[in-house]
């Protein structure tokens, strides 16, 4: 059986350049005075709107109103056009670039210390962390007191493999923005994982589902770290609790059937998707393959006599009654078969054939037959064909 994992990517929770790139700059953008100082003649038909339109979001445009600038003019205000240029390189992830404007703006006079941490945000997206933590320290205390810069320092010391320094950044912060305590906690939880430490990864995440208040994303995120980690039972557990929480949600349900099947559960699997389905239709034939695979062909044929996908479920159906030795209804099945086209896939065209083979239909067995060609099922063909032939011969053989 294949589940489907639906989970936010663990690097979108514990952090990327491109988001923090864009989330400190808008604030440092609509903070900070310096980028809308008064302009001299020359700029106030380009800076300021140049300005205006990276403020909007619209940062090619900006590059096209920038690049109209004279630069040799008299009034050219050097530090404040990098620093636009460096803004729109940095929200269209030229993080080199990004670097270089930076660096021009502050070589040519640009003294808001924010254009520090315009800069530590360049190195970060160019992923250069120790060049991001010199940039945090040049910018100040005080420019750098916002959750942003605190994700920021601990991100680029855990990606610089200093994890306990990581650890105290995300506790202060914790401390000094109680109203983003979530997004700390996130962080921490996953550099839990990082450490190894599954079991307070775990407590960590149930206190995190909590902080969360009704959002599940973190959860599915950490059980499918954890699962990727051999951490089966830990995932299963915090899946559990996420189920309580979010019991319509498919997603949860799909994954904590993946975690009983890592631990050897598939009639756990099963049911969690059959409770499931009943909000969700969808996972009726992933309920019902597991509960085929297990032997449970009854509760298996039930849960695909409710599914809605008509090609899944008849080929599924088919398995089910050759299975269960309901031979005659199988092959009865020959013309809705053909009628959503399986049968151009010879596993099923072979099927169908075995079904009539049972029900002693020989000529039309072996006309399904004939259309095999894989190496593989041409062998199967050919066995069944010799088989047919025997117990035209000796029909006591086949009673």
């Amino acid at each position: 059986m294949s589940l489907t994992t639906v989970v936010s990517p663990l690097s979108r929770l514990i952090g990327r350049p491109a988001f923090w790139a864009t989330a400190v700059c808008l604030w440092a953008l609509c903070a900070s005075g310096f980028v809308w100082a008064q302009p001299a003649e020359e700029e106030i038909d380009r800076l300021p709107l140049a300005a205006l339109l990276i403020g909007d979001g619209n940062h090619q445009q900006a590059r096209q109103v920038l690049a109209a600038v004279d630069q040799q003019a008299d009034d050219f205000d050097a530090p404040r056009y990098h620093t636009l240029s460096g803004l729109v390189a940095l929200n269209l992830k030229e993080y080199p670039l990004a670097v270089s404007e930076f660096e021009q703006a502050i070589a040519t006079g640009q003294e808001a210390p924010v254009i520090y941490l315009y800069l530590a945000q360049a190195h970060f997206g160019a992923e250069d962390y120790e060049k991001t933590l010199r940039a945090l320290d040049d910018a100040g205390e005080s420019t750098t007191q916002i959750p942003s810069a605190f994700l920021i320092r601990a991100q680029a010391l855990w990606f610089l493999g200093r994890l306990d320094q990581a650890w105290a950044v995300l506790n202060e912060g914790r401390v000094v923005f109680p109203d983003r305590a979530t997004d700390f906690a996130r962080r921490q939880v996953f550099l839990l994982v990082e450490r190894e430490l599954y079991q307070a990864a775990l407590e960590a995440g149930r206190e995190l589902l909590v902080l969360a208040d009704g959002d599940i994303s973190d959860a599915l995120a950490l059980a499918n770290a954890l699962i990727n980690a051999n951490q089966a039972s830990e995932a299963a557990a915090l899946l559990e609790e996420a189920l309580l929480r979010a019991p319509t949600d498919a997603t949860v349900a799909k994954l904590l059937a993946q975690a009983y099947l890592v631990q050897d559960m598939p009639l756990a699997a099963a049911e969690v998707l059959r409770s499931g389905a009943y909000h969700n239709p969808d996972l009726l034939i992933e309920a019902a393959e597991l509960f085929r695979q297990t032997g449970r062909l009854t509760e298996a044929l039930t849960l695909n006599g409710q599914a809605i996908d008509q090609p899944k479920k008849l080929k599924q159906r088919l398995a089910i009654l050759i299975g269960l030795s309901r031979f005659n209804q199988a092959a009865a099945m020959a013309e809705d078969l053909e009628r959503v086209q399986l049968l151009d896939e010879e596993d099923i065209r072979y099927a169908l054939a075995y079904a009539l083979f049972k029900t002693g239909d020989f000529e039309a067995a072996r006309a399904e037959l004939f259309f095999l060609e894989s190496p593989e099922n041409f062998r199967k063909a050919t066995e069944l064909r010799r088989v047919m032939n025997e117990c035209e011969q000796q029909p006591w053989l086949c009673l």
